[in-house]
């Protein structure tokens, strides 16, 4: 005899959230950066990047728990350091492990721009053999950043390029690599 549900027992399907499951303006990935000094850090990338501040919220001591900016189209979230939390700034670890990658129309500009407002450079902007002027810079705060556009590129410069790259490759040199960036420990 087969077994008979009643409406009780039937499991009810949730409903369906009217919300969007990614908040508008942000993308499916955002970084969120640990920093030693979050509203210098804000005042910085707007002055290298043009960053647009969305928000902020500090704690009673001036420190921020968190913010966002906008660079471009995307959101990069922040915050100060604050013990306990397990996040570390680069400056604490002596290094960062990620770089963030930023496309830009003007890349020659805003990495003047950036360069001007304290950036080191750890490899200079160039035309690079995939057909991106593209350079890497380390922010006052430890953080790694790429800048990049899309270039016409012959492919015979490219080729050539290429050719000068994998030679330095071979020699375990990193092309335009002007140094490894650090951030001296405090």
């Amino acid at each position: 005899m087969p077994k008979s549900k009643s409406k009780k027992a039937k499991a009810k399907k949730p409903a369906k959230s009217k919300k969007a499951s990614i908040p508008p303006g942000f993308r499916s990935v955002t970084p969120y950066l640990a920093i030693n000094g979050a509203s210098a850090a804000i005042d910085w990338y707007k002055k290298a990047f043009g960053a647009k501040e969305l928000a902020r919220q500090a704690v009673p001591d001036g420190k921020l728990m968190h913010a966002r900016i906008r660079i471009g189209d995307s959101i990069v979230m922040l915050s100060d350091t604050f013990p306990g939390s397990g996040a570390q700034s680069p400056d604490a670890l002596g290094n960062s492990p990620v770089t963030l990658h930023l496309y830009i129309g003007n890349v020659d500009k805003v990495w003047q721009q950036a360069v001007d407002a304290g950036a080191k450079v750890t490899m200079p902007l160039d035309n690079q053999f995939w057909g991106e002027r593209y350079g890497q810079l380390t922010d006052p705060y430890g953080h790694h950043w790429s800048l990049a556009s899309q270039v016409n590129m012959t492919k015979k410069e490219k080729d050539e390029k290429q050719k000068q790259a994998m030679a330095m490759f071979a020699q375990d040199q990193h092309p335009g690599r002007t140094e490894e960036p650090q951030i001296a420990q405090n």
